[in-house]
């Protein structure tokens, strides 16, 4: 087991945590008896799902509204823990956007809040807060990143690429950090019904018909698979055969081969 013990000055710090996959993983962090700090955008959703694990759980759930395109913002929320007398011991890098489309269409100021939320905001907590886990020699980190990090994906050309930086950081990291008793684990899911594609500008008919039914693989078994990969220590999460299988198919795919097969399917370059 290296998910820590319970402790009252300790927390779980999870973004993108007022929905979907982080809410999935928050609440099941909080099922263990282990505080959480909830940050999100939105202050509504995160007081309520606060309010409910703390209720449920007898755990402390704090929350506190971020933006993470923001340097000084992601700074303040480390900030606010010292002020709140709370370590963080278990961080999850769970908040990520996409955007969709050919870049040459794409809205910049889009490309580079996405690029600020999927990559800088995962370096930045990760260097504001493993410092201290190292120290203390405890420590677990879950960067989610995806199955669109093993390989090139059109139509989505950052957000893929994106999650490649976390995958290979993520490993890099975990190579670091080897021996000082903090754990590095990176989850990638695939296709998981949670509002996303909806959000990025794709419809459900849309992304169903670009994803087998048989891929999708429900949030909260997303997030029981990355708490149970935590626990164990494993280097890479992938839920579900298929996805596992698939990741393994654009890893080891020629590039010649793969990307225009896969521009052809996807369903923001059908115009």
């Amino acid at each position: 087991m290296t998910l820590p013990a319970p402790n009252p000055d300790r927390t779980c710090l999870v973004t993108g945590a007022s929905s979907g996959i982080g809410a999935e993983i928050a609440s099941l962090l909080a099922a263990r008896g282990l505080g959480v700090t909830l940050v999100a955008r939105s202050q509504a959703p995160l007081e309520q799902l606060a309010g409910e694990l703390g209720s449920r759980h007898g755990v402390r759930a704090e929350w506190i509204v971020a933006d993470l395109t923001d340097e000084a913002s992601r700074t303040a929320i480390v900030e606010e823990l010292a002020t709140r007398s709370l370590i963080v011991n278990v961080l999850v890098n769970n908040a990520g956007f996409s955007t969709m489309g050919p870049v040459y269409r794409s809205d910049p100021a889009a490309e580079l809040a996405m690029v600020r939320t999927d990559v800088e905001a995962v370096v930045h907590l990760c260097s504001l807060l493993l410092p201290g886990m190292a120290e203390r020699r405890s420590g677990c980190v879950l960067n989610v990143a995806s199955t669109a990090a093993f390989q090139p994906l059109p139509g989505q050309a950052a957000y893929g690429a994106s999650k490649a930086f976390v995958l290979s950081y993520s490993h890099a990291l975990r190579g670091e950090v080897r021996g000082t008793g903090v754990t590095v684990t990176v989850l990638c899911p695939g296709p998981v019904a949670t509002g996303f594609a909806a959000a990025a500008g794709i419809s459900d008919e849309e992304a169903a018909h670009a994803m087998p039914k048989f891929m999708w693989v429900p949030a909260g078994e997303v997030a029981k698979a990355a708490v149970a990969g935590m626990d164990a220590d494993r280097a890479v999460v992938i839920p579900g055969v298929a996805n596992r299988i698939s990741a393994a198919a654009g890893w080891l795919s020629p590039r010649i081969a793969l990307v225009p097969m896969v521009a052809k399917r996807h369903p923001a370059l059908r115009a």
